[in-house]
């Protein structure tokens, strides 16, 4: 088991900035893929971000293309999500979500995961 945890959420004014952090105790993360995904009130989860095992090849929706960055610090123990330009249709619960590398994924972000943190949540509103 991989203990997935995100932080960094909360209630930011539109047009602020918010940077999310996923972590596992204990563990590295750069064997495995990391993705970032949302769900606003009423509506389905969507992925955001993510970052494949190993390569740290990186993908976003596009309603966040160029406002998120998806990255890895030094210390392979986090990935974090920074997050500018903040619209309210931002707002909803952000996931964190891990899946060890796979060959078959050949250094593509994957398709699913199997490790996932209990979310926190992002607030845009003035």
């Amino acid at each position: 088991q991989l203990p997935v945890v995100e932080s960094g959420g909360g209630l930011v004014q539109p047009g602020g900035s918010l940077t999310l952090s996923c972590s596992a105790s204990g563990f590295t993360l750069d064997h495995y893929a990391i993705g970032w995904f949302r769900q606003a009130p009423g509506k389905e989860r969507e992925a955001v971000a993510c970052s494949s095992a190993i390569d740290g090849n990186t993908d976003y929706v596009d309603s966040v293309k160029g406002r998120f960055t998806i990255s890895r610090d030094k210390s392979r123990t986090a990935v974090t999500l920074q997050m500018t330009s903040l619209k309210p249709e931002d707002t909803g619960v952000y996931f964190c979500a891990a899946q060890g590398w796979r060959y078959s994924d050949d250094g593509r972000c994957p398709s699913d995961y199997e490790y996932w943190g209990q979310g926190t949540l992002v607030t845009v509103s003035s």
